[in-house]
């Protein structure tokens, strides 16, 4: 009973802080969507524009983490044997397809515009309003990202983690920002092309963060094992129980921040329920003290060869 307490309020606090967290980030995203908006509006920047809705798609995936974290932090219930911490995965890949979507667009945007800037098209000097305000983005966009990664793997949170390379993909988006914008003011009308060329670049960066998102929440989702060398340590920690043989039929996955694992352990069929079930239960533990208390693990005893 004690245990079960001492998992609940670990998870209310996590909770709890991967909340805190996420509204730190939102603030900061809301400040520069509104700045950006301002700076490509007044300062005449289409790149400083697109830059402002890569941020807003930021602003979305914190309310997305807020809206699953919820319901990923809710304990097992009839209809949920397995708890609820694929919502955490969904979450995730919600973010990075949103990511994605972001890296699209703004290529197609600096494709369209370099396409026009080749057919003569001579685009506004930018204004200095947004070369502040993509110096100001970059830093803060960065510093946010430091935070929530460490934060989102103390906690060990894929949501939080892909979040904060949200963060990074941002700064890295208004460091092309900055230098499109840069080169346009500086650099006289025939290198203004930089601007889209910029985004161009940047929105490569995005759609590899993107996949690196994604990729890991379709494996899980679609029930992929753990890695082999996961795998492998979950066999050690097993057969270094006394009086369990081997094991067979080994099976992971993971659901959200914890796993599951299901295997066939082979015993003394000799001895009695009770001391097979004795095994049982430290090899289960001592894969709880290694993967987490809220680790799902099924051991299956069945008799060795020699019985």
């Amino acid at each position: 009973m004690v245990g079960c307490v001492n998992w609940k309020n670990g998870m209310q606090n996590r909770e709890k802080e991967i909340v805190r967290v996420t509204l730190t980030g939102t603030a900061v995203n809301v400040a520069l969507v509104v700045l950006k908006f301002v700076a490509g509006i007044v300062g005449k920047s289409s790149a400083m524009v697109a830059d402002a809705v890569h941020s807003l798609s930021d602003f979305l995936s914190d309310v997305i983490v807020l809206i699953f974290i919820r319901i990923a932090g809710k304990p097992r219930d009839p209809g949920h044997a397995y708890g609820h911490g694929k919502f955490e995965t969904f979450a995730t890949l919600i973010i990075g397809v949103l990511l994605g979507i972001a890296g699209i667009g703004l290529m197609i945007g600096g494709v369209e515009d370099v396409i026009k800037s080749l057919h003569g098209y001579v685009a506004p000097r930018p204004g200095m309003v947004a070369l502040v305000v993509a110096i100001v983005s970059i830093a803060a966009k960065e510093w946010l990202y430091h935070y929530t990664v460490k934060a989102g793997r103390r906690l060990d949170s894929q949501a939080v983690v892909a979040n904060a390379w949200h963060h990074r993909s941002d700064a890295i988006s208004s460091l092309g920002t900055l230098a499109g914008v840069a080169g346009a003011m500086f650099l006289g009308e025939r290198w203004r092309i930089l601007d889209p060329v910029a985004a161009i670049v940047v929105s490569l960066l995005i759609l590899k963060s993107a996949y690196d998102i994604v990729k890991p929440s379709v494996n899980e989702l679609l029930e992929a094992s753990l890695p082999a060398d996961e795998e492998e340590s979950i066999r050690e920690l097993v057969m270094g129980v006394a009086g369990i043989r081997n094991i067979h039929n080994l099976r992971t996955r993971r659901v959200g921040n914890g796993i599951v694992v299901d295997l066939h352990a082979k015993m003394d069929g000799a001895q009695s329920l009770n001391e097979a079930h004795a095994k049982a239960t430290e090899a289960e533990n001592a894969i709880k003290a290694r993967f987490g208390a809220n680790t799902i693990v099924n051991i299956h005893m069945e008799p060795a060869a020699d019985h």
